[in-house]
């Protein structure tokens, strides 16, 4: 219950003050976005699963986003930023669509 709170606290207020994301931000929220989506599909299955451990999911978030975001950051200095932002939107989208698909057999029993 806290947790939809909190979702609904922070969507209104992104709504009320529209924060601005600086340019120097703005190509690693993409890759964060899928990394924090990638970890909540993978709660979501471990809560299905019976295995859900809230330390578990916090850290994977925060591991997810930051280890994503530097190797997007890693690929602009090394000149190849789009490529790995590439890599880094596969692998997680893999991620994203096993976890689906195993919430969709759970949930269906398919």
């Amino acid at each position: 219950m806290i947790a939809v709170l909190g979702l609904v606290a922070g969507v209104v207020l992104g709504l009320v003050l529209q924060p601005t994301v600086p340019p120097a931000v703005q190509p690693y929220l993409p890759i964060a976005v899928v990394a924090a989506l990638d970890a909540v599909f993978g709660g979501l299955r471990a809560v299905l699963d019976g295995v859900f451990d809230d330390r578990v999911f916090v850290v994977s978030f925060l591991s997810n986003v930051v280890v994503a975001a530097l190797v997007v950051y890693l690929g602009d200095q090394l000149g190849v930023g789009a490529q790995l932002s590439t890599g880094v939107v596969v692998v997680l989208g893999i991620r994203i669509f096993s976890n689906a698909a195993a919430i969709r057999r759970h949930l269906f029993k398919a």
